[in-house]
């Protein structure tokens, strides 16, 4: 098998990730409301490795406003993120690999005093009549390696499936397993599917609302992610990409920047 053949996601992959998704065995709910529900994958029983666990965490939200090919647009519009997207710092695309996969570059804000995080991901997508899929993980760029104020950190599976339920209504699925890199405190995490992976959700619905109205005023005929013909950026051989691993990074010790919010946050 070649590199680029097990570099690309292939149909495995993208069954796997759908099955993740709609799976409910071994994920504690954490929060349930107008809705949206967020779990957390339940872990397996530590079998005596010192391994890091890896939190994994699953949104689901039920719209009833927007279509699924809409939102399927405004996940992969990155002119239109700029003004959705709260949290992003800086976003690019930086290549093409194939009709329905590119490499691309995101950095995000924290909260202070945690130092701001950056990715660079390989992005697959596919789509159906009713179904929609876009997955990414990271990987090595010869190009943009990482930044001395950021914190690269890793998506081992990070993505999206929205499944159609009518003309104007969808489930918006949003699953991710990423390694935030540093030494993050349990109230750090809990605030991330209790408070922050809700309001995300919710910026994402209300830029579903919003984007026809957008569209038809910048370029609404651009769509790269659904024509491939019409993308202008330079074609990038994956071979040139490599899987990136955590270990590979500087693992930085956070925590003692945030002892003091620990007891106060934990509840």
């Amino acid at each position: 098998m070649s590199r680029r053949a097990s570099i690309l996601p292939g149909e495995a992959a993208f069954a796997d990730f759908k099955r993740q998704c709609l799976a409910t065995e071994n994920w504690q709910n954490k929060y349930d409301k107008s809705d949206m529900q967020v779990w957390v994958e339940v872990q397996p029983a530590n079998k005596g490795n010192n391994e890091p666990k890896i939190h994994k965490i699953k949104c689901k939200m039920t719209i009833k406003d927007v279509s699924a090919a809409t939102m399927y647009d405004v996940i992969h519009d990155g002119q239109y993120r700029k003004r959705w997207d709260p949290t992003m710092l800086e976003s690019f695309d930086i290549a093409r690999l194939s009709d329905n996969a590119d490499v691309g570059y995101y950095s995000w804000l924290c909260p202070k005093p945690i130092k701001n995080r950056d990715v660079v991901t390989l992005r697959s997508w596919q789509a159906t009549d009713d179904e929609y899929t876009i997955i990414n993980f990271s990987v090595k760029h010869p190009k943009h390696p990482p930044h001395s104020h950021l914190v690269r950190a890793i998506s081992i599976l990070t993505g999206y499936f929205i499944k159609s339920t009518g003309p104007k209504s969808c489930t918006f699925i949003y699953l991710s397993q990423a390694d935030p890199k540093g030494s993050l405190p349990k109230w750090v995490v809990n605030k991330a599917s209790h408070v922050l992976a809700p309001r995300v959700m919710k910026s994402v619905h209300k830029a579903g609302q919003n984007y026809l109205e957008w569209k038809r005023q910048n370029s609404p005929n651009q769509k790269p992610w659904l024509y491939p013909e019409q993308s202008t950026l330079p074609m990038m051989d994956p071979t040139e990409l490599s899987i990136q691993r955590a270990d590979s990074l500087e693992n930085l010790d956070e925590s003692s920047k945030l002892d003091a919010q620990d007891g106060e946050d934990s509840s």
